[in-house]
Parts: structure tokens; sequence; C-alpha cells
């Protein structure tokens, strides 16, 4: 069932969440201090949502890292150096920044194994059907965030799926499932890592099904709640997941679920929230809208990372960013895409050479968050949008043993409705699609985090050219496709820690 106040996440405390995987959550009570009642089970939920504000994760490095590290953007003469080594290539497996990635994943990993432990001692001892209710969804939540935390291990830490049988023999994530319980510290096999995440969507989706009756007009849901798990956010992880995972079948019927639901629409470039404003304007500036399937909620006190700044350095008198657009990807956009203008605003920086560029104000920050306590370019990030489940079914339309390229031009027809003022229609062949459905992805999904998987998965390297007022050392990088570092490194400690046995990643060596 659906949790009664949908602003209780609003009310979180942010937790540490740096511990590394072979420590108990540093946020968890002590084992003779186990959750005994269903209030209880709930604050332990409330603090795997907090987990989420980690500026490690969503609202900092596990979105930075993998875009910064590509194609995307360009280090400026006289940035701070911050993200410099994952920027330039030079990524260590003593890296702070992938080892604050990892630890916080494997820290909620341990919240979630937490509350699940206790609540199947709890479960037994229940006698009503309302109490029964509320932990089966509560535990639905963890199950979920199990899973995407997996999901995220497995799409930096190792390597592509390239089958069944080719993954039972590839490297996986260490997985723990019970946080009392002791475990080995071994990796799985990137097989039976995926299987672990399935098997957590299974369980969620059962848990999280809404009512039958449910309107999802409802007290604001889409706008209020988004905040929350549902049974949307397990058909999208799965979507998404299937993608990775070459299963362009379960890709196209999971995103189906969701497109076809009309539970969620695309915010539109060309209807008006006020005066000035579109609706998709709102998504960035407001961080509102009826697309965002499940976003990190923030509150002006209780908040993650800025994930903006890089992009702006902003000390109330002058721009410094770190990192600008690359120039291939500003030129990707078409004079009628409404996103241009949404994610790019052109400045004068106030570093002595004067650079002019677009830079990127997607991440400029919630004007709420700011009007109310000054926050600068602090976003809540949009971890699952409903653009991306029509950018996964086109893509599995193209893949499939029979490719559909109608059905796959028309779902980027949908969304360039929706994205531009004129001219949307696309039409894909065998020779242009993945073309277009790669440029659509990098136009849409524009430093959110998917681009080093992407690239993976397409079996691509890349080459930085030369633009105005770029670093010297990594403007000219070329990276081959096989390059080991597409693979994350496993950060050092946690191979060295004390009863570990976990094998390195080629990166590490």
């Amino acid at each position: 069932m659906m949790r009664k106040n949908i602003y209780m996440f609003l009310m979180m405390v942010l937790l540490c969440t740096t511990s590394c995987l072979d420590k108990f959550p540093d946020n968890a009570v002590a084992e003779d201090k186990a959750i005994t009642t269903v209030e209880e089970a709930d604050q332990a939920v409330i603090g795997i949502y907090s987990s989420f504000l980690s500026s490690a994760l969503y609202s900092g490095y596990l979105t930075l890292l993998p875009d910064v590290q590509c194609d995307l953007v360009y280090a400026v003469n006289g940035y701070s150096n911050n993200l410099g080594d994952i920027w330039r290539w030079d990524i260590l497996a003593t890296n702070g920044q992938i080892e604050a990635v990892y630890g916080s994943l494997y820290s909620l990993i341990g919240n979630c194994n937490f509350l699940l432990d206790n609540a199947a001692k709890l479960m037994p001892t229940l006698v009503d059907d309302d109490d029964v209710d509320h932990l089966e969804y509560l535990c639905g939540e963890a199950y979920f965030a199990r899973a995407l935390a997996y999901s995220e291990l497995i799409k930096l830490f190792c390597v592509d799926y390239k089958g069944d049988d080719e993954a039972k023999n590839e490297l996986g994530v260490v997985v723990r499932t019970s946080y009392y319980n002791e475990q080995p510290i071994v990796r799985s096999s990137l097989y039976d890592s995926y299987r672990q995440v399935l098997s957590d969507l299974d369980k969620a989706a059962v848990y999280l099904a809404l009512d039958e009756d449910y309107d999802p007009a409802y007290d604001g849901y889409l706008y209020n709640s988004s905040v929350y798990f549902n049974e949307y956010t397990v058909y999208a992880l799965r979507a998404r997941v299937a993608l990775y995972m070459r299963n362009y079948e379960d890709a196209v019927k999971y995103s189906s679920k969701i497109i076809d639901s009309k539970m969620y629409t695309l915010s539109s470039v060309n209807a008006e929230y006020s005066a000035g404003v579109s609706y998709y304007d709102l998504m960035w500036q407001n961080d509102l809208s009826t697309e965002v399937i499940w976003k990190v909620g923030f509150t002006a006190s209780n908040r993650g990372g800025a994930l903006g700044s890089v992009f702006f350095n902003y000390d109330y008198s002058s721009y410094k960013p770190d990192y600008v657009p690359a120039q291939w990807v500003l030129n990707l956009y078409a004079e009628n895409d409404g996103r241009y203008n949404a994610f790019f605003r052109t400045a004068t920086t106030g570093y002595s050479h004067g650079l002019t560029w677009p830079l990127l104000y997607k991440y400029w920050g919630n004007q709420d968050l700011y009007a109310e306590a000054q926050l600068l370019n602090t976003s809540m990030p949009k971890v699952f949008r409903l653009s991306e489940q029509y950018l996964i079914r086109a893509e599995a339309y193209c893949k499939q043993d029979a490719p559909d390229y109608a059905k796959a031009g028309r779902d980027l027809s949908t969304l360039l409705a929706a994205r531009c003022t004129s001219g949307s229609s696309v039409a894909l062949t065998a020779d242009n699609a993945m073309e277009i459905i790669e440029e659509e992805r990098v136009k849409e999904l524009y430093m959110e985090g998917f681009r080093l998987q992407d690239l993976k998965r397409w079996g691509k390297g890349f080459e930085r050219v030369p633009q105005d007022q770029s670093l010297s050392n990594g403007s000219s990088l070329k990276v081959d496709a096989g390059n080991s570092l597409f693979v994350w490194p496993i950060p050092q400690h946690e191979i060295e820690s004390p009863g570990a046995n976990i094998v390195p990643n080629e990166s590490n060596k």
C-alpha cells in the first residue's frame, strides 16, 4: 500500500554513508537495539532514503564522474583540478572519489540488509493486517534500494554483459544479503550479480504494487511523491538493467509498462507552466515534472550535494567553471531543440583568459531552494525519467533479433515532439538507427551519468579534440574501446581489508 504521509521523506536527517564494505552501516542501531515495531522499521526506511542524499551518489560523484571521464565536457585552463584525475584518465585504486562511490553504495546496501533481516523477525509477531501491509511495503522499498545500489556497482566496476554464458565467467561484485549473518567477502560472477538485482526487483514488484484503483492525480502524487519508490520505479530499473544485459525483449516489456500506463507524461517545451516558463523548464528549474519516475528529494535543510558547482564555481561576481560543454555536444542540438536553451546559457567567465562559452545551466539549481536558503547549483537528481524509457525501448526495438525500426522511430518522434518546437518526426533505418539513438541519448541525458556505460555497451572509444581554453593535459586524449579504465578499479583498501578475498579488476594493475 502507499505510505500515507507523503512528506515524511522531507524530514530525513542526512547520515554518514562512507563505511567500508566489511563494516556495518554507520547509521544502523546496535544489534541489541534491533527493530521491534513497524514504526521503527519505518524510521529505518527513512534512513535508507537519506542514504541517497550522499554527495558521493546521485547529487555528486555517481552522476558526474562517468560523464566527466568521457567526452562530454572539457576542463578549462585555470580550473581547480576538481575531478581532474578522472578527466585525465589518471585513475588509481586509491582515488578518493571512486572510494566514496563504492563505500556509499555498500553502506546503502548494509542499511537495506539491516531492515530486511529485522523485518523477517518482526513479521511473524504482527497481528494487525494494516501493520503487515505496511511492513511489506517497507520491505519492498528496501529490496528496490538494494537492487539499485547493486546495479550501479555492476555498471561501474564490472565489464559489459555480453551474454549469460560469458557472464558466468566474468567478475561481478561482492554480494551481501544479510546484516547479521557473516558472508564471505568475495566477488560473485557477473551473471550471479545481475541475478541478485533481478531477484530483489521481483520481490520489490510484489510489495510496491499500487492499488488497482489508484488515481495518479491524488494529492499531487506525480509532483510530490516521486521521491518514493513504487512499482513503476521497479519497471524503470528492470528496463534499464535489461538493456544493459542485452535482454531486449524484457527491455521492451518493462519500458512499455511505464509508457503505456499513462502514469507519467513527457514535460514539453511547447506547453507553458507560466509566462515564459515551459513544463520542461519547470523540471530543471524547480525539480517538478510529470515525467520524473523517481528523484532524490531535497529540502533546504536536508539535501545532498550541489551537482552544478563544477560547471559554475560562482562567487556572486563571476563564473570560473572547472568544466564546460564539449563543442561537439553543443553542435548536436538543432535550432528547434528546446533542450539547448534549458541546458545551456552563454556567459563570459571570470578567468584572465575571459573565455565566453555556453555553460551548463541545467544544474544552475532549484529556484525554490535558492529563494528559501540561497542554495546555488543544488538540484534534485532525477534518477529515473520517462524520457529514458522511450530511449531504452527505441534501442531495444532496433537491437532485437527482428528489429522494428518503425516502432523505434515512433518512440523517438514522441520524445522529440516534447523537446522540439517543430520538425519532431524521425525515420529510422538499419543504416541510421543506432547513430540517431546514440545522439539522442547524449542530447537527452547530458551529464546525468550514462555516458561511460553507454560507450562500454556500444563497444566504442572516443577522442577529444582541443577547444577554446581547454586544458592541454587531457584535451587531446584518445581512448580505445578496450581500455581497462572503462571498468573502474576496486578500491585498494577493500582488496586489502582483513578477511577479504576480492579479485581486482584489470584497471587495478
